[in-house]
């Protein structure tokens, strides 16, 4: 029995003190793994804008008014094309506007694919719902048609007007067509024959290169990655190595990534984003306000009855308040978190644009270890 019972309590302390190992190997924080597909982009594969000018018609008394020549001159150059003469001087119509169509060529795109396309007005037209594009040629950089657009618009909103009362939801005058263009030319790029590519990296770090160029020969199990910069890497082919499943592997690898401390601020729409490395040293925080309120009130100054000489006047009484607000103060110890200091402005009841103040003034007293950028 005595046998059992040690045997039995063996089995518990060996049971406990794996779980604790396996419990300590989940906790222990290492760096941010993520695939090459995700931090980084293959140089020359690349998108491409394309845009164009066309017109929308079919709209019902919601297009360009007539102090825009442009559409109506559009429309006189179409119909012209089509074997119809009309001076643009006499065309009287509302159901037409004139607008701008971009997309996105993707790589390796080839003559006839489809593609969505974006239709935004260029005029003053109040509406494109209902509307349909005609035939837009979309063009690159180069001034060379790579793709026609043409469709039935999707609007997202609306806007009515009647009787002076208008209502408007979101934005009706931008549009889209699903796969309302189609591709004329493909951009060529040809991967037979290539020996070498370059790896970019979205964001430049020497570490992050190093770190990416070590996976990759790891999992080739050759010297096929070279760091040249903190941002490009260059990839040899190997013999007889077939490019695109080349790529593929390449693409899959998962690497450490080590992001920079950054806050993110926004301080048109009061946003902020502070990263998780944000490192905050020891420092003491003392916040308060002064709230100055100025009213303006006018009064009618009328003169006693059966008095002469004495006139009606509107007399205006201005009132300034000022009211200090009394100062907060937050203390952060060693060791404090992004977290912390999150749960203090919120108990000082600090407003979106003190927070952004406040981090600044962090910034600049050396108590913020990280990256500031103001969007």
């Amino acid at each position: 029995m005595r046998l059992l019972i040690s045997f039995l309590c063996f089995l518990i302390l060996s049971s406990t003190s794996a779980a604790r190992a396996l419990f300590s190997d989940q906790t222990t924080s290492g760096p941010r793994q993520a695939r090459v597909k995700d931090i980084a982009s293959i140089e020359g594969i690349r998108d491409n804008q394309l845009v164009g000018y066309g017109i929308v018609v079919g709209l019902q008394g919601t297009g360009d008014s007539q102090q825009t020549t442009f559409p109506a001159q559009t429309l006189a150059s179409t119909l012209l094309r089509m074997g119809v003469s009309v001076p643009a001087a006499a065309i009287r119509v509302q159901n037409l506007a004139a607008v701008f169509v971009s997309a996105t060529l993707p790589p390796f795109a080839r003559p006839g694919t489809k593609l969505d396309i974006t239709v935004s007005s260029a005029g003053d037209a109040r509406s494109l719902e209902g509307g349909l594009l005609l035939m837009t040629p979309l063009y690159g950089s180069d001034g060379k048609i790579y793709a026609q657009a043409q469709g039935p618009l999707v609007v997202g909103g609306y806007s009515i007007s009647v009787n002076g009362n208008a209502k408007q939801y979101n934005h009706p005058n931008t549009a889209r067509v699903p796969f309302g263009a189609m591709v004329e030319r493909g951009v060529p790029l040809d991967l037979d024959g290539k020996k070498q590519f370059s790896l970019l990296l979205n964001d430049a770090d020497f570490r992050g290169a190093e770190a990416m160029a070590l996976a990759i020969n790891r999992s080739l199990g050759r010297s096929a990655a070279r760091v040249l910069d903190s941002r490009r890497i260059d990839l040899l082919v190997g013999v007889g190595e077939e490019v695109p499943a080349l790529l593929a592997q390449v693409e899959s690898i998962e690497v450490p990534v080590f992001p920079r401390a950054k806050v993110i601020v926004n301080e048109r729409t009061g946003t902020v984003v502070i990263g998780g490395t944000v490192v905050l040293q020891p420092v003491s925080i003392l916040h308060g306000g002064l709230a100055v309120n100025v009213v303006s009130e006018f009064q009618v100054s009328q003169p006693n009855a059966f008095s002469s000489g004495g006139t009606t006047q509107v007399v205006q009484q201005t009132r300034v308040d000022a009211q200090d607000k009394p100062v907060n103060r937050i203390e952060l110890k060693q060791g404090a978190t992004v977290d912390d200091l999150v749960r203090s402005l919120q108990m000082i009841g600090a407003s979106a644009r003190d927070v952004i103040s406040i981090l600044q003034a962090m910034k600049s007293a050396g108590a913020l270890e990280a990256e500031i950028e103001v969007l």
